[in-house]
């Protein structure tokens, strides 16, 4: 792979789009169909449509964008989405990103126009054996001289995660003074190097890279399966040893079948 200078001329706009796009999901047991709607129904107050703008309004910030113009909505019975459009901000212009992670939300830039970040909440549970699960799925697509990888690390520390997949891939190209075409402005080997290291040790990684055509793609699962972590309204010494161990399985099933997207026989 390439590397590329932070000083690199170019004539005119930097037309690069980077969009970096990510699936997170939390995962819990509810023993009751009661339980199981107060699961649906916390989610739904804790990831509102004003939670969710007021997150992506830092994200804004950490990436130096200002905010044009923003549409929300809560629906019924459940999820939310927030879409914003973004332009040039006016503060962190002209940085290259580098391979590292950006920061946390207690850590709260860059280059933007023609540039949107989304996110789309859906909580779903299992009509009988009691599994809810939570999906967020949030883009931030830039165009500049600004990688969107730089809010990763405030996005991941933002929601409740099991499992988070990404994606990231810079599209079209853009000019250096003689007319060369460069089709990508910074140096990439792997998503995993944009979050910090505490952050990641608490996940098991696995990357699928196509670097010729500048695709990335990182998929993180939780290392620790801790039962009393994922039951919502009751506790695991309070399950019979035999409904625990059932419970545990079936949790850990639904966590494999998410992360490798296929139903396990």
């Amino acid at each position: 792979m390439p590397e590329f200078d932070d000083k690199l001329k170019l004539h005119g706009f930097n037309n690069l789009t980077k969009t970096l796009s990510f699936n997170i999901y939390d995962i819990s047991y509810a023993l009751t169909r009661e339980a199981q709607q107060q699961y649906i129904d916390y989610i739904d107050e804790t990831y509102n449509a004003e939670r969710l703008t007021r997150i992506l309004s830092e994200v804004a910030d950490i990436i130096g964008a200002n905010i044009l113009n923003i549409a929300r909505q809560d629906y019924d019975p459940q999820g939310a989405s927030v879409t914003m459009l973004i332009s040039e901000g006016q503060h962190g212009a002209g940085h290259l990103p580098a391979e590292g992670p950006g920061p946390r939300p207690d850590a709260v830039v860059g280059h933007l126009d023609k540039s949107h970040v989304t996110v789309h909440t859906y909580p779903e549970q299992h009509p009988d054996n009691g599994i809810s699960t939570f999906r967020a799925d949030i883009d931030v697509s830039t165009c500049g001289q600004i990688s969107p990888l730089r809010a990763l690390n405030f996005l991941i520390h933002s929601f409740e995660s099991d499992i988070v997949i990404l994606d990231y891939r810079v599209r079209g190209f853009t000019r250096d003074v003689r007319g060369r075409k460069h089709y990508i402005d910074h140096t990439i080997h792997s998503i995993q190097n944009f979050i910090e290291a505490d952050t990641l040790a608490r996940f098991h990684a696995v990357d699928v890279n196509v670097y010729p055509e500048n695709i990335f793609h990182t998929k993180l699962r939780v290392r620790e399966f801790d039962l009393d972590n994922y039951l919502f309204g009751v506790n695991a010494a309070d399950l019979p040893s035999q409904e625990r161990a059932a419970t545990a399985a079936r949790l850990e099933r639904e966590i494999q079948e998410i992360f490798y997207a296929t139903n396990m026989k």
